[in-house]
């Protein structure tokens, strides 16, 4: 006689297929990085907009602001990306994209801005057109990295809170040396489109 198969209730649990893990040291650093490519990148964008745009209130507000949007969004979609697939891979993924998206900005810049000006719009909606094309998409990108690795190094729900908290303040230290970095040494010495190309 045949074995009866097993009802689906009975079948056999098969275990999740899982990746191997990354290091959690690994994991901070690449959080420190993004920190600084960061702010790297909001500094820089200041002194890539100032020929075209100026150095005024307007430019500093379009590039704080489309950071910040761009990382609401990317925090948003890293949750929501990490809970259905927890893998280092996607978020070395997401972040070789941001990498190329970095990368590209020297190479269409000045293209861009001439195009911009010659729209004569405002100042205001200018400098926001351009901070939007050059940084909204590598900033969505890197935003996805902190609930990527607070997910990954998390190891039980009562260390999340720990877990979180870590995360940030290495990312705000990578913030603050990416601020100074590019502001007193990488600008002085590299210029502009290097020092984009080394973030």
């Amino acid at each position: 006689t045949r074995t009866p198969r097993p009802r689906p209730e009975e079948a056999p649990h098969r275990p999740e297929r899982r990746s191997r893990a990354a290091s959690p040291w690994f994991l901070f650093a690449v959080v420190f990085v993004c920190g600084a490519d960061l702010m790297g990148l909001e500094i820089i964008g200041s002194r890539m907009l100032a020929p075209y745009f100026g150095n005024s209130i307007f430019v500093w507000g379009s590039l704080i602001g489309v950071f910040l949007a761009a990382l609401s969004l990317g925090y948003y979609l890293g949750g929501k990306l990490v809970d259905r697939r927890p893998r280092a891979g996607l978020l070395a993924l997401l972040l070789f994209l941001a990498g190329l998206a970095v990368l590209a900005i020297p190479y269409y810049s000045s293209a861009v801005n001439g195009w911009i000006v010659l729209r004569d719009w405002d100042d205001r909606v200018g400098s926001l057109v351009a901070c939007l094309i050059y940084f909204f998409l590598p900033g969505v990108l890197m935003g996805t990295t902190s609930p990527f690795v607070i997910r990954l190094t998390a190891s039980s729900v009562a260390q999340v809170g720990q877990t979180a908290g870590a995360v940030y303040a290495i990312s705000t230290l990578g913030s603050l040396v990416g601020t100074f970095g590019s502001a007193f040494f990488l600008l002085s010495y590299l210029g502009a489109a290097a020092t984009i190309k080394l973030l």
